[in-house]
């Protein structure tokens, strides 16, 4: 007589699965972890860099503002020869 031999579940090879499993989520989780830091460093350093770059070129453009605007104000003072600004030829 042949018997149906139906084995229950070991529960130390469930309990070596969840393991198992529980520090490939955890190792997952760590390495993802690891790449979302090492992304928002970058994108911090990138964002630093074009930040101090935007602020020098706003400064030397502040610089060549004041240089015309004193180019003008000495343009249009009057120098004796009855002209405040500059006339069409």
């Amino acid at each position: 007589m042949a018997t149906n031999d139906i084995k229950s579940p070991n529960p130390n090879r469930i309990s070596i699965i969840s393991t198992t499993s529980a520090a490939t989520d955890a190792s997952a989780t760590a390495e993802l972890s690891l790449v979302v830091d090492e992304l928002l460093n970058s994108l911090s350093n990138k964002f630093a860099g074009v930040s101090s770059e935007i602020f020098a070129k706003m400064d030397e453009m502040s610089r060549r503002l004041d240089n015309l605007e004193a180019t003008l104000q000495s343009n249009m003072d009057p120098k004796g020869d009855g002209r405040g600004s500059p006339t069409k030829m």
